[in-house]
Protein backbone atom coordinates (compact mmCIF):
# COMPACT_ATOMS: atom_id res chain seq x y z
CA UNK A 1 0.00 0.00 0.00
CA UNK A 2 1.32 3.44 -0.96
CA UNK A 3 1.54 5.78 2.05
CA UNK A 4 1.58 9.58 1.90
CA UNK A 5 3.96 11.38 4.27
CA UNK A 6 3.45 14.62 6.16
CA UNK A 7 5.22 17.57 4.53
CA UNK A 8 5.41 19.79 7.63
CA UNK A 9 9.08 20.58 8.17
CA UNK A 10 10.81 17.96 10.32
CA UNK A 11 7.80 15.64 10.46
CA UNK A 12 7.46 13.20 7.53
CA UNK A 13 5.25 10.82 9.49
CA UNK A 14 2.67 8.70 7.63
CA UNK A 15 -0.65 10.34 6.83
CA UNK A 16 -3.92 8.55 7.47
CA UNK A 17 -7.24 9.30 5.76
CA UNK A 18 -10.18 10.28 7.95
CA UNK A 19 -13.34 11.33 6.11
CA UNK A 20 -12.38 14.62 4.36
CA UNK A 21 -8.85 15.05 5.63
CA UNK A 22 -5.51 13.31 6.06
CA UNK A 23 -3.53 13.63 9.27
CA UNK A 24 -0.37 12.40 10.96
CA UNK A 25 0.25 11.24 14.54
CA UNK A 26 1.57 14.70 15.48
CA UNK A 27 -1.75 16.32 14.63
CA UNK A 28 -0.81 17.94 11.33
CA UNK A 29 -3.79 17.71 9.00
CA UNK A 30 -4.61 18.50 5.38
CA UNK A 31 -8.06 18.82 3.88
CA UNK A 32 -9.15 16.67 0.96
CA UNK A 33 -10.60 18.91 -1.77
CA UNK A 34 -14.04 18.24 -3.21
CA UNK A 35 -12.42 16.94 -6.39
CA UNK A 36 -10.40 14.47 -4.30
CA UNK A 37 -6.82 15.81 -4.23
CA UNK A 38 -4.75 16.69 -1.16
CA UNK A 39 -2.79 19.94 -0.99
CA UNK A 40 0.46 19.17 0.87
CA UNK A 41 2.35 22.27 -0.30
CA UNK A 42 3.95 24.18 2.57
CA UNK A 43 4.48 27.98 2.50
CA UNK A 44 8.27 27.61 2.45
CA UNK A 45 8.02 25.29 -0.57
CA UNK A 46 6.29 27.81 -2.83
CA UNK A 47 8.38 29.33 -5.60
CA UNK A 48 5.78 32.00 -6.33
CA UNK A 49 2.47 33.33 -5.00
CA UNK A 50 0.69 30.96 -7.40
CA UNK A 51 3.25 28.19 -8.07
CA UNK A 52 3.42 26.14 -11.24
CA UNK A 53 1.32 26.33 -14.37
CA UNK A 54 -1.56 28.77 -14.56
CA UNK A 55 -5.13 27.66 -15.23
CA UNK A 56 -4.77 28.93 -18.81
CA UNK A 57 -1.61 26.88 -19.40
CA UNK A 58 -3.24 23.79 -17.87
CA UNK A 59 -6.31 24.16 -20.10
CA UNK A 60 -4.15 24.69 -23.20
CA UNK A 61 -2.07 21.59 -22.51
CA UNK A 62 -5.19 19.53 -21.89
CA UNK A 63 -6.74 20.60 -25.21
CA UNK A 64 -3.52 19.77 -27.05
CA UNK A 65 -3.01 16.37 -25.45
CA UNK A 66 -6.65 15.37 -25.70
CA UNK A 67 -6.43 15.72 -29.47
CA UNK A 68 -4.06 12.74 -29.53
CA UNK A 69 -0.78 14.49 -30.28
CA UNK A 70 0.89 12.68 -27.34
CA UNK A 71 -0.29 9.19 -28.31
CA UNK A 72 3.06 8.14 -29.87
CA UNK A 73 4.87 9.30 -26.72
CA UNK A 74 2.55 7.26 -24.48
CA UNK A 75 2.94 4.21 -26.75
CA UNK A 76 6.73 4.48 -26.54
CA UNK A 77 6.65 4.76 -22.74
CA UNK A 78 4.38 1.72 -22.48
CA UNK A 79 6.76 -0.29 -24.71
CA UNK A 80 9.75 0.63 -22.55
CA UNK A 81 8.02 -0.27 -19.28
CA UNK A 82 6.06 -3.32 -20.39
CA UNK A 83 8.89 -5.75 -19.52
CA UNK A 84 7.95 -5.33 -15.84
CA UNK A 85 4.48 -3.70 -15.63
CA UNK A 86 4.14 -1.65 -12.44
CA UNK A 87 1.64 -2.42 -9.72
CA UNK A 88 2.01 1.16 -8.44
CA UNK A 89 3.45 4.13 -10.29
CA UNK A 90 4.13 7.78 -9.56
CA UNK A 91 4.15 10.61 -12.10
CA UNK A 92 6.14 13.60 -10.83
CA UNK A 93 5.11 16.90 -12.39
CA UNK A 94 2.00 15.18 -13.67
CA UNK A 95 0.24 18.34 -14.84
CA UNK A 96 -3.41 17.78 -15.63
CA UNK A 97 -2.91 14.02 -15.52
CA UNK A 98 -3.06 12.99 -19.19
CA UNK A 99 0.03 10.78 -19.19
CA UNK A 100 -0.58 9.12 -15.81
CA UNK A 101 -4.19 8.31 -16.67
CA UNK A 102 -3.14 6.78 -20.00
CA UNK A 103 -0.33 4.73 -18.43
CA UNK A 104 -2.34 3.55 -15.42
CA UNK A 105 -5.14 2.44 -17.73
CA UNK A 106 -2.76 0.57 -20.03
CA UNK A 107 -1.01 -1.24 -17.17
CA UNK A 108 -3.99 -1.59 -14.85
CA UNK A 109 -1.81 -0.15 -12.10
CA UNK A 110 -2.35 2.06 -9.07
CA UNK A 111 -1.57 5.63 -10.13
CA UNK A 112 -0.33 8.58 -8.08
CA UNK A 113 0.41 12.05 -9.43
CA UNK A 114 2.00 15.13 -7.85
CA UNK A 115 2.49 18.63 -9.19
CA UNK A 116 3.19 22.04 -7.67
CA UNK A 117 0.31 23.61 -9.63
CA UNK A 118 -3.01 23.51 -7.80
CA UNK A 119 -4.86 24.23 -11.05
CA UNK A 120 -3.20 21.24 -12.71
CA UNK A 121 -3.91 18.84 -9.84
CA UNK A 122 -7.51 19.97 -9.56
CA UNK A 123 -7.98 19.30 -13.29
CA UNK A 124 -6.30 15.89 -12.91
CA UNK A 125 -8.50 14.90 -9.96
CA UNK A 126 -11.64 15.87 -11.84
CA UNK A 127 -10.46 13.90 -14.87
CA UNK A 128 -9.60 10.72 -12.97
CA UNK A 129 -10.97 10.55 -9.40
CA UNK A 130 -10.03 6.86 -9.24
CA UNK A 131 -6.34 7.82 -9.08
CA UNK A 132 -4.53 9.66 -6.26
CA UNK A 133 -3.43 13.28 -6.65
CA UNK A 134 -1.46 15.66 -4.44
CA UNK A 135 -0.08 19.19 -4.64
CA UNK A 136 3.56 19.16 -3.54
CA UNK A 137 7.00 20.52 -4.40
CA UNK A 138 8.95 17.49 -5.59
CA UNK A 139 12.13 19.56 -5.87
CA UNK A 140 12.22 19.55 -2.06
CA UNK A 141 10.49 16.33 -1.03
CA UNK A 142 8.44 13.60 -2.71
CA UNK A 143 5.83 12.90 0.00
CA UNK A 144 5.64 9.11 -0.13
CA UNK A 145 7.14 6.33 1.97
CA UNK A 146 10.41 4.74 0.86
CA UNK A 147 10.15 1.98 -1.72
CA UNK A 148 6.54 2.75 -2.64
CA UNK A 149 6.71 2.54 -6.44
CA UNK A 150 7.99 0.16 -9.10
CA UNK A 151 7.88 2.98 -11.65
CA UNK A 152 8.48 6.71 -11.26
CA UNK A 153 7.98 8.90 -14.34
CA UNK A 154 8.91 12.49 -15.12
CA UNK A 155 7.60 13.56 -18.52
CA UNK A 156 9.09 16.94 -19.48
CA UNK A 157 8.90 17.82 -15.78
CA UNK A 158 11.09 18.36 -12.76
CA UNK A 159 13.64 15.74 -11.65
CA UNK A 160 14.94 14.95 -8.18
CA UNK A 161 17.21 11.92 -8.40
CA UNK A 162 17.70 11.48 -4.64
CA UNK A 163 13.99 11.54 -3.88
CA UNK A 164 13.17 9.34 -6.88
CA UNK A 165 15.64 6.79 -5.54
CA UNK A 166 14.14 6.92 -2.06
CA UNK A 167 10.54 6.23 -3.16
CA UNK A 168 11.53 3.63 -5.78
CA UNK A 169 11.24 -0.09 -5.03
CA UNK A 170 14.52 -2.06 -5.21
CA UNK A 171 13.60 -3.57 -8.60
CA UNK A 172 11.96 -0.41 -9.89
CA UNK A 173 12.65 1.86 -12.83
CA UNK A 174 12.60 5.61 -13.41
CA UNK A 175 11.50 6.85 -16.82
CA UNK A 176 12.37 10.40 -17.80
CA UNK A 177 11.20 12.13 -20.97
CA UNK A 178 12.95 15.33 -22.07
CA UNK A 179 12.30 17.39 -25.21
CA UNK A 180 14.59 16.49 -28.11
CA UNK A 181 16.66 19.24 -29.74
CA UNK A 182 14.20 19.46 -32.66
CA UNK A 183 11.05 19.58 -30.57
CA UNK A 184 8.81 22.44 -31.81
CA UNK A 185 11.73 23.78 -33.83
CA UNK A 186 9.49 25.22 -36.56
CA UNK A 187 7.41 27.16 -34.04
CA UNK A 188 10.42 28.33 -32.07
CA UNK A 189 11.95 29.70 -35.24
CA UNK A 190 8.76 31.43 -36.35
CA UNK A 191 7.75 32.85 -32.96
CA UNK A 192 10.94 33.17 -30.90
CA UNK A 193 13.58 33.44 -33.61
CA UNK A 194 15.43 30.43 -32.19
CA UNK A 195 17.04 27.51 -33.96
CA UNK A 196 17.39 23.95 -32.74
CA UNK A 197 17.12 23.41 -29.01
CA UNK A 198 19.60 21.99 -26.53
CA UNK A 199 20.76 18.40 -26.29
CA UNK A 200 19.58 17.34 -22.82
CA UNK A 201 20.48 13.66 -22.65
CA UNK A 202 24.04 13.89 -21.32
CA UNK A 203 23.08 16.46 -18.70
CA UNK A 204 20.13 14.36 -17.54
CA UNK A 205 22.20 11.17 -17.27
CA UNK A 206 24.82 13.07 -15.26
CA UNK A 207 22.17 14.44 -12.89
CA UNK A 208 21.05 10.89 -12.04
CA UNK A 209 24.55 9.54 -11.38
CA UNK A 210 25.77 7.93 -9.16
CA UNK A 211 22.37 6.84 -7.79
CA UNK A 212 21.14 5.46 -11.12
CA UNK A 213 22.47 3.72 -14.20
CA UNK A 214 21.04 4.40 -17.65
CA UNK A 215 19.38 1.22 -18.92
CA UNK A 216 17.66 2.36 -22.13
CA UNK A 217 17.60 5.45 -24.34
CA UNK A 218 15.25 6.00 -27.23
CA UNK A 219 14.48 9.11 -29.26
CA UNK A 220 11.05 9.40 -30.81
CA UNK A 221 10.39 11.95 -33.53
CA UNK A 222 7.47 12.69 -35.79
CA UNK A 223 6.01 15.60 -37.74
CA UNK A 224 2.41 16.67 -37.14
CA UNK A 225 0.29 19.16 -39.05
CA UNK A 226 -0.91 21.64 -36.44
CA UNK A 227 -3.77 24.08 -36.96
CA UNK A 228 -4.02 27.49 -35.30
CA UNK A 229 -5.69 26.10 -32.16
CA UNK A 230 -3.06 23.40 -31.65
CA UNK A 231 -0.22 25.86 -32.31
CA UNK A 232 -1.60 28.31 -29.77
CA UNK A 233 -2.17 25.58 -27.19
CA UNK A 234 1.27 23.97 -27.44
CA UNK A 235 3.08 27.30 -27.26
CA UNK A 236 0.91 28.58 -24.39
CA UNK A 237 1.58 25.42 -22.40
CA UNK A 238 5.31 25.38 -23.20
CA UNK A 239 6.34 29.04 -22.92
CA UNK A 240 5.40 31.68 -20.39
CA UNK A 241 5.37 35.42 -20.89
CA UNK A 242 5.53 35.75 -24.66
CA UNK A 243 6.18 39.35 -25.63
CA UNK A 244 3.71 41.32 -27.73
CA UNK A 245 5.57 40.86 -31.01
CA UNK A 246 5.94 37.13 -30.29
CA UNK A 247 2.22 36.87 -29.59
CA UNK A 248 1.54 38.59 -32.93
CA UNK A 249 3.77 36.11 -34.76
CA UNK A 250 2.03 33.24 -32.99
CA UNK A 251 -1.44 34.51 -33.90
CA UNK A 252 -0.46 34.66 -37.59
CA UNK A 253 0.43 30.95 -37.80
CA UNK A 254 -1.91 28.27 -39.13
CA UNK A 255 -1.43 24.92 -40.82
CA UNK A 256 2.25 24.37 -39.92
CA UNK A 257 4.15 21.06 -40.06
CA UNK A 258 5.74 20.82 -36.60
CA UNK A 259 8.36 18.40 -35.26
CA UNK A 260 7.51 16.70 -31.97
CA UNK A 261 10.53 14.96 -30.47
CA UNK A 262 11.44 13.47 -27.10
CA UNK A 263 14.31 11.52 -25.59
CA UNK A 264 13.13 8.70 -23.34
CA UNK A 265 15.56 7.54 -20.67
CA UNK A 266 15.03 4.51 -18.44
CA UNK A 267 17.13 4.33 -15.28
CA UNK A 268 17.63 1.55 -12.73
CA UNK A 269 19.19 1.90 -9.31
CA UNK A 270 22.98 1.71 -9.41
Amino acid sequence: MVVLLCTVRGCRLPLERDDRRVHCARGHSFDVARSGYVNLLQPQDRRARVPGDSADAVAARRRFLDRGFAAPLVDAVVALLSVAPPDAMLDVGCGEGHHLVALANRFGSEGHGIDISLAAIDAAARRAPQLSWAVANADRFVPYAAGSFRVVTSVTARMNAAEFRRVLAPDGRVLVAVPGPEDLVELRRAVLGEGAGRERVARTVASFAPLFTLERHERIRRVERLDAQAIGDVMTSSYRGLRRREQARLAALDGVDVTLSHDLLVFRAA
